[in-house]
């Protein structure tokens, strides 16, 4: 037991106990209270990656958990900022973001069962960060007694078109990933 509920375990399930109570928050209309533990939990996802390859803590539960936690986090989040009519943020840009990660969990999914590797890339993490910096910029809007800068406005519109455009590219970028990794299993099967 001791070896599943690691720190980077530990770490990804408090994640998710802190994305249903940043829900609960915007719910019962406490942004300021979303927008910590928002924050508090997207700083904890780079803790427990760091803790799980530093101390070589990477286990099954955690592969699963990870992702997990991400993707309540953020689809979560686009929900909530697309029923807020103060910030503009269309349906169909949550619905991409779902979609999306949706997408991604099918073909993670199937990669590994066959053997593979789906280890994130590059461009996930980048999308994963102008996703937080659009969801963080969106959550501080709502706080109504917060200052509101003119530049805030237009970082949380920059961040939240990055976001959604790098989510879709992100999205090819993978689809493309596990093309060619099915034609590679194909070529090796000896009936191909």
């Amino acid at each position: 037991m001791a070896k599943v509920w690691n720190v980077p375990n530990t770490l990804s399930a408090a994640r998710i106990v802190m994305a249903v109570l940043c829900f609960a928050a915007l719910e019962l209309r406490l942004p300021a209270a979303a927008l910590v533990l928002y924050v508090v939990a997207t700083a904890t996802d780079w803790l427990d990656g760091y803790w799980a390859r530093r101390f070589n803590q990477v286990t099954q539960l955690g592969r699963i958990l990870d992702p997990f936690a991400d993707k309540l986090l953020v689809c979560g989040a686009f929900v909530y900022l697309a029923a807020e009519p103060t910030l503009a943020v269309a349906p169909w840009m949550a619905v991409v973001v779902l979609s999306r990660e949706l997408l991604v969990t099918a073909l993670r999914s199937f990669v590994e069962t066959a053997g593979g590797d789906f280890s994130a890339k590059w461009i996930g993490k980048w999308k994963m960060a102008l996703q937080c910096a659009a969801i963080i910029a969106g959550l501080y809007l709502l706080i109504e007694t917060a200052p509101r800068p003119e530049w805030l406005g237009l970082v949380f519109r920059v961040s939240l078109w990055g976001a959604v455009l790098l989510t879709l590219y992100s999205g090819v970028v993978y689809v493309r990933a596990v093309a060619s990794f099915a034609l590679s299993q194909h070529a090796q099967r000896p009936d191909a």
